[in-house]
């Protein structure tokens, strides 16, 4: 059996309860070691056999799957945050079927949830953002020209960038000619929920220059939209004059 777990956004205590226990069980632990905090392994019991996927192709990590399977074992595939976010387990899960190997997915808190609260932010502020995008800059992987920045920055909604930092002028130029104005918060979150996070506010027009400045190329997120701001209207869901299925309105 293959678990696929969610390592969460950081810190090794924001995994969840069944994937701690799933790592906890484990016989073999492949982990992204370029992203996976390696205390998560601390998780693992003694005789667990540990392979680090940085060092890996597809094929290596489906070799060492099918040997633990020969060999009667449980294999947890550790991936940062949320599997289903720039995971690459698509191939995996068709491969594993391939070969007629059972495996099932234990969700991870992603690192867009971490840098939330590094922010101290709400995504979906009333009358400002009911929309979050998640997206990338293109780069080394093509992004489809329908999802191009530009085409995606006419909403004006909320954006999250994964790895996009080392893309910042590209993608500050994109988004401004997408049709944010400059002057549109931002915020760059490094490491989110890690004992070494950092949280720099800028702006979209700013957005290039703060990332040099701070010598940022990678583990980090860049949030854009005015969620990150001050100007919002109240939420109806708990106003005195907003009726729900278990209060009535004041009068």
């Amino acid at each position: 059996m293959v678990h696929f777990v969610g390592a969460g956004c950081g810190a090794a205590d924001l995994i969840t309860v069944r994937g701690a226990k799933l790592i906890s069980e484990a016989d073999v632990v492949i982990y992204a070691g370029s992203l996976v905090n390696p205390e998560l392994l601390s998780y693992t019991h003694d005789n667990c056999e540990i392979h680090n996927s940085a060092e890996m192709t597809l094929e290596d990590v489906l070799s060492v799957i099918q040997q633990a399977e020969r060999d009667g074992k449980t294999t947890v595939r550790l991936h940062t945050g949320d599997s289903s976010i720039y995971g690459a387990v698509r191939e995996q899960f068709d491969a594993l079927d391939a070969m007629g190997i059972s495996y099932d997915v234990c969700p991870g808190v992603s690192s867009f949830c971490g840098a939330a609260a590094a922010l101290k932010a709400e995504f979906t502020l009333p009358d400002v953002s009911q929309t979050v995008i998640i997206t990338r800059e293109s780069g080394k992987t093509p992004v489809p020209d329908r999802e191009s920045i530009r085409s995606l920055a006419s909403h004006q909604s909320t954006m999250i960038l994964f790895l996009s930092t080392a893309l910042g002028e590209k993608l500050q130029n994109n988004l401004l000619e997408g049709g944010y104005p400059e002057s549109t918060p931002a915020a760059v979150v490094y490491k989110a929920s890690w004992p070494d996070e950092k949280v720099y506010h800028c702006t979209v027009g700013t957005l290039h220059q703060t990332i040099v400045n701070n010598h940022l190329t990678k583990t980090a997120l860049i949030i854009v939209g005015n969620c990150l701001g001050n100007n919002y209207e109240r939420s109806m869901l708990y106003h005195p004059g907003f009726s729900t299925e278990f209060r009535e309105a004041s009068k």
